[in-house]
Formats: structure tokens, C-alpha cells, sequence
């Protein structure tokens, strides 16, 4: 493979996000004397209530399962670190791309995909409704609806209050009938693409594979320190195995973690150069110059057609064996359930919710935000205190011991 050169930070690409040009914010604010206006972003985001609680939202090991698995907080900052390396070498804005990376995950619900799944049916199961509600929970769009409107932070505006720039990146994923709604309420804005055609930035197409490497990647780790996976099983994973062998042939004395983290260490970059090269080569041959013509092109920032099947690959064997597992399953049933318990007592009871009853109708959209805004622990104790049964053991389990090769076993 093509080793791409390294690129010192300071220059754009013409077809760049460049902050002097931004579409701007929704409320106009006077500019930072310091700062451009995606480090703004950034900054606010770092600064965000909503980002702090990250530190304690499933990726896919609960909070309680140990101290070592990645969160979601540990996750964004990953997708940062690839995403800020990738746009380097391609002259994009590392500002923009590291904002949106640490925001994309910010309307995740507690207990990862399993809490929006139950937000998503409880919402939906209240029909008929108005059609917010019809159109149920996407973690997408909550993460935009942080930063516009439910931070409360300045005294002039709901939300951040951040760069269009900003929130398409946030707004990677959405159905037609959600983004036909924030077309209604922002003509043109960062709905429209769904709408009517179109692509984001390459900053926001970047932060979207880079998210994609990120946990593949740091769900090996997890799920192979979890005792859930093995280095054997995943000798079926060509992805994964051919840098395992690459990793032994240069250190034959190599295994158990140093092992798996070297394997795991030559995948990604073997990615992050295929994405590199894959793309420079794609905006050549379209002779992409502008902004405005990356808007107006399908997808520029993806794999090699040999890379796209091996990490298709990779996703389907995680799915299989790690997000499948029994015992991951079992977790997943129990947070349903806990987020489905809440979710209906707090329609009954909305005094309960800690602010004390104060909320924006509609009441539904309400009490999915609050349930949205918990971290997998404040919800268990929430669960607890308001329906008197303990769903998830509070003392921490066991560590898992120490993984061994398969010749020490």
C-alpha cells in the first residue's frame, strides 16, 4: 500500500471548511477574538454538560461491568484522534472535524443502542401523536437537539448555539419524515440534504468513518478483554488475522495483549492509509475545488473497494459474537427494560423527574429527553428509588483474569 506523506498543520484544501467562510450560526454572536469559529465549537462542546456525562454512557460494556471498557466518552475522544490524524494529510479542518467528533455521540441514550431502542418504541407506542413523537428517537438527531436547544448554558440562546458547519457533521444519520420536520422549522438548513440530495462536508464525511474505524477497533479490545472474545475466534476475521500474522512474523515472541494490541495497531493503520489514499484519489479524478461541488458529489470520503468488504467483514463478526453474545444480550434485555419502566412512570408522574416538573411540551419529547440525558448509573438508582427493584447488581464484578496465548492455555 501507498504510505501517505505527512502534512504540517496550517494550510486547507480549496475544498476545506474554512471557518473565515462559515454559513454561520443561528443566533449571530460577535466572533472570539482568540479563536476561529470551529475551535468555538469545539470548545463549547468540551465544556457541555452533555459531554461530561459521555464518561458514563454504555459503548457496550455497562459502567458497572469494569473500569477499563470504553465509554462513550473514551469512544469520541478515539474518533477524534483518527479523525484529526486522517484530515491532516488530506488538509481539512482538524478544528472542525475533532468538534464534531466529540459531539456525534452526545444524544446517545444511557445503556448505548439498547436505550434508544426502548426511547424509540415507548415514543412510538403513544400513537396517535403529534409528528414529532410519530417520527420516535434517533441518537443522531437528540445530539443535534443538545446543542440547539437543551444546554442551558449562555443567557441568550437554548443549546450551543454552534456553526452550521458544526451540527451537519452532529446530523450524520437521519430518516426522511425527522428531517422533513427540521426542514419546516430551518428552511435549507441541516435537514435539507436528506430531503432533497445532497452531501455533507467532507470534515462531517470523515468523522463518520473515522467513527466507524474507531469502534470496530476498540471492540476487539473490549470484547477480548471481556473473556467474550478470543484471539482465536478471531483468526476468521481476514481483517484482523492477516495483521496478526504480519504482528508475528515481525515479533515472533509476541502474545496475549501485546499481541492483540500490535494486531489491532497495523488494522488501523492500514485503514487510516486506505481512507487517506482512497480519497485523494477520488477527489482527483472528480476535480473537486470547492466546497460547494463536494455538496454536490456522492460520498468522497470512503474505503478502497478491496478495504469495504474486510471491514464489512469485521462488523458482521462483531455483531455475531460480541453484540449478539448471551451475556451482552441479557445486560441489553434489563436496560430495556429499566428505560421502558421510566419512560411510563415518569408519563404518570411527572413531578419525578429532577427538575422538578419544569419541561417544554410536549410531554412525551419531555420525559425522552430527560431518560436521554441519564448516565447508565443515575438511571439504575432512578429505577430503583422509583419502582423499588434493583434490575442490575450495584457491586462491581469481578475483573476478568488476565488473557493468555493459546500455548499458555
Amino acid at each position: 500500500m501507498k504510505m501517505p506523506q505527512p502534512h504540517v498543520a496550517g494550510s486547507l484544501a480549496p475544498y476545506a471548511c474554512d471557518p473565515a467562510r462559515s454559513r454561520g450560526r443561528r443566533i449571530e454572536e460577535p466572533a472570539a477574538p482568540t479563536r476561529t469559529a470551529f475551535q468555538r465549537d469545539r470548545d463549547r462542546v468540551i465544556h457541555s454538560t452533555a459531554f461530561r456525562r459521555l464518561v458514563y454512557k454504555t459503548q457496550v460494556f455497562l459502567n458497572h461491568e469494569g473500569d477499563l471498557f470504553r465509554t462513550r466518552l473514551t469512544h469520541s475522544l478515539e474518533v477524534a484522534q483518527l479523525g484529526r490524524s486522517i484530515a491532516r494529510s488530506l488538509q481539512l479542518n482538524e478544528d472542525l472535524v475533532e468538534g464534531i467528533s466529540l459531539a456525534h455521540d452526545l444524544g446517545h441514550t444511557p445503556f448505548g443502542h439498547a436505550g434508544q431502542d426502548a426511547l424509540n418504541t415507548c415514543l412510538k407506542s403513544l400513537l396517535p401523536g403529534t409528528a414529532e413523537q410519530r417520527s420516535g428517537f434517533e441518537h443522531n438527531l437528540q445530539s443535534l437537539r443538545v446543542v440547539d436547544e437543551l444546554e442551558e448554558r449562555y443567557p441568550g440562546f437554548d443549546g450551543l448555539n454552534l456553526s452550521f458547519e458544526m451540527r451537519e457533521g452532529i446530523l450524520k444519520h437521519c430518516s426522511r419524515a425527522n428531517a422533513q420536520l427540521l426542514e419546516l422549522k430551518e428552511p435549507g438548513g441541516v435537514g435539507a440534504r436528506f430531503v432533497h440530495g445532497g452531501s455533507p462536508s467532507l470534515e462531517a464525511q470523515l468523522c463518520n468513518l473515522a467513527d466507524e474505524i474507531a469502534y470496530n477497533a476498540h471492540d476487539i479490545d473490549d470484547g477480548v478483554r471481556s473473556g467474550l472474545l478470543s484471539l482465536e475466534q478471531l483468526e476468521e476475521v481476514p481483517l484482523f488475522d492477516g495483521h496478526r500474522r504480519e504482528a508475528l512474523k515481525k515479533h515472533p515472541e509476541l502474545q496475549g495483549r501485546r499481541l492483540l494490541f500490535e494486531s489491532i495497531r497495523l488494522m488501523l493503520s492500514e485503514q487510516v492509509y486506505d481512507v487517506i489514499n482512497t480519497t485523494r484519489q477520488r477527489l482527483e479524478a472528480a476535480g473537486v475545488a470547492s466546497i460547494d461541488q463536494v455538496r454536490s458529489l456522492p460520498t468522497m470520503v470512503c474505503f478502497s473497494d478491496s478495504m469495504k468488504p474486510e471491514s464489512s467483514a469485521l462488523k458482521s463478526f462483531l455483531h455475531k459474537n460480541l453484540y449478539r453474545h448471551p451475556q451482552v444480550m441479557h445486560n441489553t434485555d434489563r436496560a430495556r427494560q429499566v428505560v421502558a419502566d421510566l419512560f411510563g412512570l415518569y408519563l404518570q408522574r411527572p413531578e419525578e423527574m429532577t427538575d422538578g416538573g419544569l419541561f417544554k411540551p410536549p410531554l412525551a419529547r419531555a420525559v425522552a429527553d430527560h431518560i436521554a440525558g441519564m448516565t447508565d448509573r443515575f438511571a439504575i438508582r432512578e429505577h430503583e428509588r422509583l419502582i423499588g427493584t434493583s434490575v442490575f447488581p450495584h457491586s462491581v464484578e469481578p475483573a476478568p483474569k488476565p488473557m493468555q496465548s493459546a500455548a499458555a492455555r
